[in-house]
């Protein structure tokens, strides 16, 4: 009864004409959820033969039924990585600026209720973390931030220019804004932005965030609209695996990309695969994927996209990363600290936001890499190809 009563008491924003929540509002998660669960071999062989494949394609190759095929996957999307790619991994850290929130979400040791100590860098103690993080190496980070507005704009306009010198690339995930303000902070430095949906199918999302501006679902779902029509070079998306059917909610964040990709074609696109890690007042995944399903998953999204850039954080144990180097992924994340404060003395004073896994320096990280034949990569290597900086 008390999910009935979210439903009612969350606010909505209305539908955007042409963005994809008008998009997403005539899509049916039951026939969506039919494109995995009525495939058969014959399907999965017509998409592994195709160059160019559409989101039947996408939904035959991470349904059952391709499980035996996926040695053959990973080949492909390996050839298909190093065709675009080369022999090359991306290294960046996330740099997390704050942990005040405003929302109440199950699966984050951020949300509001959790009674902890909330920390919030002030310009001496981000100093120290830019050092930090220099002194590993790392030449891209993600800067990462709760979600409320005493960390919004002024915050973002006032430390973002203290950070760009030090970095070449900087990306951004914090909470959605509005597209005249992804355009201010594009001038001020910005080069990516990720927005996550966590899900796709409304009535589980408002299951999962109870309070707070995180709730409005379809205001979330668009951001990634108002980030390309801003122009940011890069748009990153991404659904939180766990907390609904794994398959249907990655078709539908394969219908989102397409949509994307026509609309705002001079921007990037990345994907990411998070999967539900343990974290403070954390939840019970709904949907449990495998880490072969993973592996499927992951194949799967190189052959639906050989431009797409992939990314794998450090929630995946270290021998998962290991094999992961070669199954497609052009970014990873090493030595993370999901807290503020996480790469200097200010480490034990807030809490993180989840729990990692690979927890190895960024030094061994890049050795293994290297010893899979890969080139380690410390930033962007194309920004010059951004119509922002032509």
């Amino acid at each position: 009864m008390s999910a009935v009563k979210r439903l009612h008491i969350c606010p909505q924003s209305p539908e955007v004409e042409g963005q994809f929540s008008s998009v997403l509002a005539s899509q049916s998660w039951q026939q969506t959820a039919l494109l995995h669960e009525s495939i058969n071999e014959q399907d999965v062989k017509v998409a592994l033969a195709k160059k160019r494949l559409d989101i039947k394609d996408f939904a035959a190759l991470i349904s059952p039924a391709a499980e035996p095929y996926l040695m053959q996957m990973l080949a492909k999307s390996e050839q298909l990585t190093q065709q675009r790619f080369g022999n090359t991994v991306s290294l960046f850290a996330p740099l997390y600026l704050s942990n005040t929130c405003a929302n109440e979400c199950t699966y984050c040791g951020f949300s509001m209720s959790n009674a902890i100590k909330r920390l919030t860098l002030n310009e001496g103690q981000l100093a120290k973390e830019i050092a930090a993080v220099k002194g590993k190496g790392f030449d891209s980070i993600l800067l990462v931030t709760g979600e409320t507005n005493k960390v919004s704009m002024p915050y973002f306009e006032r430390m973002i220019p203290l950070i760009k010198p030090h970095f070449s690339q900087l990306s951004m995930e914090v909470q959605p804004l509005e597209a005249e303000e992804y355009k201010t902070l594009q001038g001020i430095g910005l080069d990516a932005v990720l927005v996550y949906q966590e899900t796709y199918r409304r009535q589980t999302y408002l299951e999962h965030h109870l309070r707070g501006n995180k709730s409005d679902f379809n205001y979330r779902l668009d951001a990634p609209d108002r980030i390309g029509q801003a122009g940011i070079h890069k748009i990153g998306l991404g659904v939180l695996l766990g907390l609904e059917d794994w398959r249907t909610d990655s078709i539908m964040m394969a219908k989102h990309l397409r949509h994307l990709q026509k609309r705002y074609w001079r921007s990037r696109f990345s994907v990411a695969f998070p999967r539900i890690r343990p974290c403070e007042g954390g939840i019970v995944p709904k949907s449990v994927i495998s880490d072969r399903q993973l592996v499927q998953l992951i194949a799967a999204w190189r052959l639906f996209d050989a431009d797409l850039e992939m990314s794998l954080s450090t929630r995946e144990s270290a021998e998962f990363r290991n094999h992961a180097v070669r199954m497609g992924f052009t970014t990873m994340s090493a030595e993370s600290k999901t807290q503020p404060g996480g790469y200097a003395e200010d480490a034990q004073q807030a809490l993180e936001q989840f729990e990692i896994s690979d927890e190895r320096p960024v030094g061994e990280i890049a050795n293994m890499i290297r010893q899979q034949g890969r080139e380690v990569i410390w930033k962007d290597w194309d920004p010059s190809l951004s119509h922002t900086h032509s």
